[in-house]
C-alpha cells in the first residue's frame, strides 16, 4: 500500500479504532491498523470493525446481521403480500398500467409519458403468471372476475418488499450501526403508504426498487476504494450502472438518483486527483472505468429497453396518433403500413395534411359556417383532403410539376371546392391568432388564399417529401403561419380542434405539418417502407413526444392538484378505492407517526450537523465515538440529505400536475436519514446524563421507537388493507378518532 492510500485508509479507520478488538488509543489507530499482513496489504475481505457494545462474541458478530436482515425481509414480505388479491377490482392507476401491461401481451402500440421498462415488466409478470391480456381495465372499480391479475400485483409487491432490506443495508454501510439500520428498515416496514403503493399494479414500487438499488450499489462500491479494479470493485460499479438504467427506464424522475450518483462520483474522482501518489495514467483508468460503468453501460441498457419496446409493440393501437405519419408506417394494421403513394408532392395532388403536435389532428373542413359573431361568417376549417393548386394558373395539363420550398400555393378543399383562407379577424378561441376559413367557390377566391410553402430545415428549391418533410404554411397577406392551437371548438364546431393563423412565426410542432396521404395518378408510387424512420429517429421522436406529454399534464378545471409542501407533513392522501360506506375503501396515506417523526428528525439532523461542524471548525478535540458520529453525520447523513433534496425540491419548479405519491422516493431517503439521526442522538445521551442512565435511556428509546412504529401501524393498517362500513367520523368506524387532520379523506 503506498503512502497516500495508507494515509486515507488510516484516516477512515481510526474513527473506528474504539471498535477494534485490539486495545489501542485513538491516536495510535494508524499503528494498529497498519501492521503488515497479507490481508492489510491488498485490502481483500477487510471486515469493517463493529462498535463496542454491539458485539458479544465473534460467532454472534458473524451471524446477527444476517439474522436481522432475514427478519427485516420476512416482515417486509408479510406486510406487502397480506391480502394482495383484495380488492378484486381495479384500483386507481391500475386502470393505466394494467392496461399497458395488456398492450405488451397483445403487442399493441400505445403511448405513455413514462419510459417503457416498468410497463414491460408488469406485462411480463402477467404473461408468466397466466394473464392473457384480455381484461379491458376501463375504469377503477371494474371487477377482475376470472382474469388472472394477482401475478402483476405480486410482482410489484415483491419489488416493494425489497425496499426495507435495501434501507437496512445502506444505513448499516453508512453508519456501521445495526440499531440505526433497524430503525430505518422499521420505518419502511410499518409505513402504511409504502405498503399501499407496493400492493397494486403501479410503476412506483418498480421505480423505488431501482432507486434504492442504485444507492446500495453506489455505497457498496465506495467501500471498495482500497481494492481498485478488483472483481468486487467492478461488480458494484457495473451493478450501479444497471440500476441507474432501470431507474431512468421506469420514469424520468430516475434522473434524480443519476444526479446523486454523479455528484458522489465527481467527489470520488476529485479525491483521486488529489492523491499525488496516483499517476495521471492510473487516474485516467479510474475516470474511464467510471465513464464506462456509469455512463456508457446505462445508456446502452436504456437504449436496449426502447429497442425491445419497439420490437414487441409492432401492431397499430391507441398510441398511433401521438406520433408522426412516418412513425405510424412501421405499425402493422395502420393505414400507412406497406402503403404506396408518390414520394414527392406535386401540383394537382390530393393530399391529407397532419399536424405534428402531440395527437395532432388533420387539416379539415366541412360545409358548416362559423356562427354569427365568430369572425367572418365563412366555412369552418378545423383539425380531410385538399387539392394543391398553383398560385394563379389551374391548368394542370402536361407533366406534373413538383412543389418546392418557397412556392406560393392555394389549398382547395376537395369536397366543398373552397380555398384555405385567412384574414384580419380574430380566431374563435385563441384571440391573439387570426381566423382560418374556407372561402370562394370552385377554386376561385382572392389574395387571402395564398400560402407560401416552407420546408423546415430545407433550402430554396427543395421538394416536399411525403411523411418525412416537416412543412409550414405562411400566409402571404398577413404574414402569419397556419397553426393547430390544440383547443377544442364548441358544439357549433363539432368539438374539433381549432385551426388558426398564428402571428408568432417561431417553429413549433403546432405550426408544423406533414403530408400523410398523397394521390396523384401522374406520379409513380413507391412503397412507404422505404421511408420508414431509423431506430435512432424513432428513439428521438419517442422522447420528444414523452417530454411534451409530461409538460402537457396540467390540472384540469376543479381537479385537485397536490402541492409539494403538503407531502412531508402528510397533509392529504389519495383515494385508491371506494368512497362511501358500502364500498371497499383503500386510502394512500403515510403512517403519520412515521412521517412526522421523519420531519422532526430532519430538523434534528440539521441541528446536530451544525453543532458538529462548528465544533470541528473551532478545533474541539473529538476522540472515539464522537469522531465516529461526526464522520457519520457529515458523510453518510450528508449523502442521504442530498438524496432527499434531489428527489423533493425539483417538484417545486415543475409545471405539470403533481400527486402525493411523487414524494415517496424522497421519503425513502428521509427514513434512512432518520435511522442515522436518532441512533446517534440516543448514543450521545451520555453528554447529558451519567453513563449508566444514558445506556438505559438509549435502550429504552430504541424500544419505544419500535413499539411506536408497530402500534401506529396497528392503528392505521386499515388504510392499506381495506375498510368497509362506517366512515371515520362515525364512532363505530374502525378508523374512529384517527382522522387527525381535516384534509384526510377516509
Amino acid at each position: 500500500m503506498d503512502g497516500k492510500q495508507k494515509e486515507h485508509y488510516t484516516q477512515r479507520q481510526d474513527t473506528s479504532a474504539v471498535r477494534h478488538r485490539k486495545t489501542c488509543k485513538t491516536n495510535e489507530g494508524a499503528e494498529c491498523l497498519s501492521q503488515p499482513s497479507s490481508e492489510t496489504s491488498n485490502g481483500a475481505n477487510k471486515r469493517i470493525p463493529k462498535r463496542a457494545g454491539h458485539l458479544s462474541s465473534p460467532s454472534r458478530d458473524d451471524h446477527v446481521p444476517v439474522y436481522t436482515l432475514v427478519l427485516v425481509l420476512v416482515l417486509s414480505v408479510c406486510t406487502r403480500f397480506y391480502k394482495i388479491t383484495e380488492p378484486p377490482h381495479v384500483c386507481w392507476d391500475e386502470t393505466h398500467f394494467g392496461k399497458m401491461g395488456s398492450y405488451y401481451i397483445n403487442r399493441t402500440f400505445f403511448f405513455d409519458v413514462h419510459p417503457p421498462l416498468g410497463k414491460m415488466l408488469i406485462g411480463l409478470a402477467g404473461y408468466l403468471t397466466g394473464y392473457d391480456g384480455t381484461f379491458p381495465f376501463i375504469k377503477p372499480g371494474d371487477k377482475y372476475e376470472h382474469h388472472n391479475y394477482w401475478g402483476m400485483r405480486a410482482f410489484c409487491a415483491a419489488l416493494g418488499s425489497c425496499l426495507p432490506p435495501f434501507a437496512f443495508l445502506i444505513v448499516l454501510e453508512l453508519s456501521h450501526s445495526k440499531p440505526a439500520a433497524l430503525i430505518a428498515a422499521s420505518l419502511l416496514i410499518f409505513d402504511t403508504g409504502c405498503i399501499t403503493l407496493s400492493q397494486y399494479i403501479l410503476l412506483d414500487p418498480i421505480l423505488m426498487f431501482f432507486i434504492m438499488g442504485s444507492v446500495l450499489c453506489m455505497v457498496r462500491f465506495n467501500t471498495q476504494r482500497l481494492r481498485p479494479f478488483s472483481f468486487s470493485w467492478w461488480f458494484w460499479l457495473l451493478l450501479t450502472g444497471v440500476c441507474l438504467s432501470g431507474s431512468l427506464g421506469v420514469k424520468f424522475v430516475g434522473l434524480f438518483v443519476i444526479l446523486l450518483v454523479g455528484i458522489n462520483t465527481a467527489f470520488d474522482l476529485w479525491r483521486l486527483l488529489g492523491d499525488l501518489s496516483l499517476s495521471l495514467l492510473d487516474f485516467g483508468k479510474h475516470l474511464l472505468a467510471r465513464v464506462f460503468g456509469l455512463i456508457m453501460l446505462p445508456l446502452f441498457l436504456y437504449t436496449t429497453i426502447f429497442a425491445v419496446h419497439f420490437i414487441v409493440l409492432n401492431r397499430s393501437g391507441p398510441g398511433d396518433g401521438f406520433f408522426s405519419s412516418a412513425f405510424q408506417s412501421r405499425l402493422i394494421g395502420n393505414n400507412l403500413h406497406n402503403a404506396s403513394m408518390p414520394e414527392y408532392l406535386a401540383y394537382g395532388s390530393v393530399i391529407t395534411v397532419k399536424n405534428l403536435r402531440i395527437a395532432g389532428g388533420y387539416l379539415h373542413s366541412h360545409w358548416h359556417l362559423y356562427p354569427e359573431g365568430v369572425g367572418a361568417h365563412q366555412q369552418q376549417v378545423s383539425s380531410p383532403s385538399f387539392t394543391l393548386n398553383r398560385q394563379f394558373d389551374n391548368n394542370l395539363t402536361g407533366p406534373p410539376e413538383l412543389v418546392r420550398q418557397g412556392d406560393i400555393i392555394r389549398l382547395e378543399h376537395k369536397e366543398t371546392t373552397r380555398n384555405l383562407h385567412s384574414h384580419f379577424h380574430e380566431a374563435p378561441l385563441t384571440k391573439k391568432h387570426l381566423q382560418v376559413t374556407g372561402y370562394g367557390i370552385n377554386g376561385s377566391g382572392d389574395v387571402n388564399d395564398l400560402w407560401q410553402v416552407e420546408v423546415c430545415g430545407g433550402k430554396k428549391g427543395d421538394p416536399v417529401k411525403v411523411l418525412r418533410s416537416k412543412v409550414r404554411f405562411l400566409h402571404r397577406s398577413t404574414s402569419c403561419v397556419l397553426c393547430s392551437s390544440g383547443k377544442t371548438l364548441p358544439k357549433w364546431g363539432w368539438e374539433q380542434v381549432e385551426v388558426t393563423c398564428s402571428p408568432y412565426v417561431k417553429e413549433t410542432p403546432n405550426t408544423q405539418w406533414n403530408i400523410e396521404d398523397h394521390i396523384n395518378p401522374k406520379l409513380p408510387n413507391i412503397s412507404l417502407s422505404v421511408l420508414k424512420p431509423t431506430f435512432l429517429e424513432v428513439l428521438w421522436e419517442s422522447h420528444i413526444v414523452m417530454i411534451r406529454g409530461n409538460s402537457g399534464l396540467k390540472p384540469k378545471d376543479n381537479e385537485m392538484n397536490s402541492k409539494p409542501w403538503h407531502w412531508p407533513i402528510n397533509y392529504q392522501g389519495l383515494r385508491f378505492s371506494g368512497v362511501n360506506e358500502t364500498e371497499y375503501r383503500v386510502y394512500l396515506l403515510g403512517n403519520p407517526v412515521i412521517w412526522w417523526l421523519n420531519l422532526l428528525s430532519l430538523a434534528l439532523f440539521v441541528l446536530m450537523l451544525t453543532v458538529a461542524s462548528l465544533a470541528k471548525q473551532r478545533g474541539v478535540k473529538m476522540e472515539g465515538m464522537r469522531k465516529v458520529h461526526c464522520h457519520t453525520l457529515m458523510e453518510g447523513g450528508g449523502m442521504l440529505l442530498l438524496g432527499w433534496l434531489l428527489h423533493y425540491l425539483p417538484f417545486y419548479i415543475m409545471g405539470r400536475i403533481l400527486y402525493y405519491h411523487h414524494y415517496f422516493p424522497a421519503m425513502l431517503f428521509s427514513s434512512m436519514l432518520t435511522g442515522i439521526t436518532l441512533d446517534i442522538f440516543l448514543q450521545n445521551l451520555h453528554l447529558l446524563f451519567s453513563s449508566s442512565i444514558s445506556h438505559h435511556l438509549m435502550r429504552g428509546g430504541q424500544f419505544i421507537l419500535l413499539l411506536g412504529f408497530i402500534y401506529s401501524f396497528y392503528l392505521f393498517h386499515p388504510l392499506s388493507y381495506g375498510m368497509r362500513g362506517p366512515l371515520a367520523q362515525d364512532p363505530a368506524s374502525s378508523m374512529a378518532g384517527l382522522r387527525w387532520m381535516e384534509s384526510w379523506e377516509f
